[in-house]
């Protein structure tokens, strides 16, 4: 099985890096990428703020090119992943430290512990910055980018062209629903209305995002939560097993958040909107991974890794890096199959992000 795993990660390598090389020579097929979310995107904003959710330490960041940034895996994130395939040479900077003209190609605006409600997270980790927030520094750099450009026009031009990836959801149930000590969402919503008013919050915050002229949107949802090594041991689940309540609840919530999406589409609040399912790829033996249940490194309560802790070395072969985020492994698999789903037709909905690219530069496939 050791083996039959090597080979496969390497040959699909060999695939991401062609990929990769298609769009790499010359410029990126969209001018900039704008991302919103939580830890799955985090590339370093709360390295500056007072949180318990910090990842800027080994073992996190032992297998990218600089050392820990405050990304929650050993190396990339999905979203890295993305950007390279879209074509940048760098990785899209956290708003925290971006400078001169590095806001023209984007920024990341993703927080640890984040959610779409305010509160979530708070109760644990201190302080984040939820999506409400990271849509006002979003604000501040469009003026930034008005200013650089010379007007309003020259700003709506550029900006209208970009990508806008939104990937949150997944703590205003971890860190909220379903922390009744903390939160009374649990005793005040059941799991379809709680979903509901998620969505309902997460439409007005887009609404605003398109009045900033964002016209292309890719809308991520929400992983089986259930099955992260620390929500199973939360629960006490000696046999490994997922907490399906919990994947039952993300589930609806992914479901309304598709549906978003038609409504986007088909009122043009948007010019495309698109969704990426994140649980339509099985993480088993079948695609490399061995141990699909267990944190790759030590964790302490909240699910992060020990700082200096020993991971583990087959790290291509586990599914989750600590209790909570996927190895860059994992990342890389999804990644792929949603900029370009033809492997993973379910993935993506109407279309992946390579034709979603296309159909900003007027070519829809």
């Amino acid at each position: 099985m050791a083996c039959e795993t090597k080979t496969w990660f390497g040959l699909y390598l060999v695939f991401l890096a062609a990929c990769y090389m298609q769009h790499c020579v010359g410029s990126s097929q969209v001018p900039c990428l704008f991302i919103f979310g939580d830890s799955f995107s985090d590339s370093g904003n709360n390295n500056y703020i007072e949180t318990t959710a910090k990842a800027n330490y080994l073992p996190f960041g032992i297998d990218f090119p600089t050392g820990p940034t405050g990304r929650a895996t050993n190396g990339r994130t999905k979203v890295d992943i993305i950007g390279e395939l879209l074509g940048f040479k760098k990785f899209i900077p956290p708003f925290a430290n971006t400078t001169g003209y590095d806001i023209l190609k984007g920024v990341n605006y993703a927080s640890s512990s984040a959610g779409i409600r305010y509160e979530t997270g708070k109760k644990t980790a201190i302080n984040n910055i939820a999506l409400g927030l990271q849509l006002q520094n979003h604000i501040i750099t469009v003026s930034r980018i008005v200013a650089r450009l010379g007007g309003l026009r020259q700003a709506q031009n550029h900006l209208s062209k970009c990508l806008y990836y939104v990937y949150i959801g997944t703590n205003d149930y971890a860190l909220n629903y379903f922390q009744p000590d903390l939160y009374p969402t649990s005793s005040i919503y059941t799991p379809e209305q709680y979903a509901q008013a998620l969505i309902v919050e997460l439409s007005v915050y887009l609404q605003v995002l398109h009045k900033t002229w964002a016209s292309k949107l890719v809308l991520v949802g929400l992983d089986n939560i259930g099955c992260a090594p620390l929500e199973i041991a939360n629960e006490g689940k000696l046999n490994g097993s997922c907490v399906e309540e919990q994947n039952a609840a993300a589930l609806i919530f992914s479901q309304k958040l598709r549906s978003l999406v038609d409504e986007f589409n088909a009122l043009r609040i948007f010019s495309k909107t698109i969704f990426i399912n994140t649980t339509a790829i099985t993480l088993d033996s079948s695609v490399g991974f061995t141990v699909t249940n267990a944190s790759c490194c030590p964790t302490k309560d909240n699910g992060f890794c020990f700082p200096d802790s020993i991971p583990c070395t087959d790290r291509n072969e586990y599914v989750y890096f600590d209790g909570i985020h996927p190895t860059e492994a994992v990342n890389n698999l999804v990644a792929l199959a949603s900029y370009d789903s033809s492997s993973y037709p379910d993935v993506t909905y109407p279309m992946d992000i390579n034709k979603l690219a296309q159909f900003i530069n007027g070519k829809e496939t």
